[in-house]
């Protein structure tokens, strides 16, 4: 007797990607902040510090913002799925070069090639692609509950990876020392662990892609003014976040307050289960006050507790106010991509979604060397104050930009 073949509806296909989309995301979070954790005091342990470890940091960014620039300009025309492939390929590959790679040349083509993020948060080009396919996977009414969910089990993903990132300082606790193997053994996970990706991609479905695949990218004369405006906007939030990296930060309080790589990595595990958390409450706020309201009134404090921490008399009551930053950094991020992904039309979401990324990697990729260089003896404390500072401005001017330009829910209610 024939069994009849069924076939998944486009709706259940289209769930099924996201989940594999949110998977992959969660298992590139996991070691994007395995390295941006452990970044910093690897290039340190190896004697580099100030300039040298900031220039290692900005080329890793800045293989980012290539591979950006990539995703934003041929990642529809290739196939999402497959730039999603060849991009985690270069991941892997680059990775494990770094790991055996002792010169600060080598170091920063490793680096670069593996697209290496030492702002400890993923960024780059994949999330790019995914986050412009997400709103193809559900209605406008989910399209922020849907990027709140992504995001949010992104930060699971760097929570963890903060906790992983302390493993080789709790083990060295039982034997006494701290060796450069146990660095380099981190990294070779994190390529191992990257493979991982390229099985979930494999099994991405169509809903992810374009009906038809662009000659090249079309945008609107009224997005294209849009974006210019938000992007020009982004470009001064990033820079100020460029001072911020999780690398920076945990080079700040291992320098500072001669904390040891396990208490960085249970800080950092806390921080990102507040960054988590923090998603679904914008979420939540979003419906009530809408998307820029939310993202401008919840980033200002945060901006304000970072530059306390700058001036923190000791580690613990720094740490403490750096978690409080931590729960309302974040909550900016789901509420600004759905933003982004809302006042421009379906066909022009990749390359919304890519430049305005592009702008915030690039800008991170300048800013670590300049941060690197004033980190330095009795100014540890200044980046935390110049990235606060110009993240304000960065509020203020977005809220006078932006508050009047709605999503689509919006205009219904």
């Amino acid at each position: 007797m024939l069994r009849a073949v069924t076939t998944p509806s486009p709706l259940a296909s289209a769930e099924r990607d996201r989940r594999l989309l949110t998977a992959a995301g969660f298992v590139r979070a996991t070691n994007t902040s395995v390295v941006g954790i452990t970044l910093g005091v690897h290039l340190g342990r190896l004697g580099l510090h100030g300039a040298p470890l900031g220039a290692v940091i900005s080329a890793g960014l800045g293989g980012a913002a290539l591979a950006a620039i990539g995703a934003t300009l041929f990642a529809d025309r290739v196939g999402k799925r497959r730039f999603l492939l060849g991009l985690t390929g270069l991941s892997v590959l680059g990775t494990l070069l770094f790991a055996i790679s002792r010169s600060p040349l080598s170091l920063a083509a490793a680096a670069f090639v593996g697209m290496l993020n030492g702002m400890g948060k993923d960024r780059g080009a994949a999330l790019i692609v995914e986050q412009a396919a997400i709103p193809s996977t559900t209605t406008d009414a989910g399209r922020t509950r849907a990027i709140a969910t992504y995001t949010m089990l992104q930060d699971l993903g760097h929570a963890l990876g903060a906790v992983l990132a302390g493993v080789p300082a709790w083990l060295a606790a039982s034997t006494g020392a701290l060796s450069q193997v146990d660095h380099d053994a981190t990294f070779l996970a994190c390529a191992a662990a990257s493979a991982l990706s390229l099985v979930l991609y494999a099994r991405v479905g169509r809903s992810i892609e374009m009906p038809v695949a662009p000659a090249r990218v079309r945008i609107s004369p009224a997005s294209r003014k849009i974006l210019t405006r938000i992007s020009a906007l982004f470009a001064v939030d990033s820079l100020a976040g460029g001072f911020l990296t999780t690398a920076m930060m945990s080079y700040f309080f291992f320098e500072r307050f001669g904390v040891h790589e396990g208490t960085i990595g249970l800080l950092f595990f806390g921080a990102r289960l507040m960054n988590a958390a923090s998603h679904l409450g914008a979420a939540f706020l979003a419906s009530r006050i809408g998307l820029v309201n939310t993202m401008v009134f919840t980033h200002i404090p945060s901006s304000l507790l970072l530059m306390t921490v700058a001036w923190a008399p000791n580690f613990p009551v720094a740490a403490a106010l750096f978690l409080l930053r931590e729960g309302l950094v974040e909550m900016d991020v789901p509420t600004r991509q759905s933003y982004v992904l809302a006042v421009v039309a379906p066909e022009e979401r990749t390359f919304a979604s890519g430049i305005t990324n592009l702008v915030r990697v690039s800008a991170w990729a300048v800013a670590p060397a300049f941060a690197g260089a004033l980190m330095t003896g009795d100014s540890m404390h200044l980046p935390l104050v110049v990235g606060g500072a110009m993240k304000i401005v960065y509020d203020v001017l977005l809220y006078r930009a932006f508050r009047n330009l709605r999503p689509p829910e919006e205009l219904r209610v």
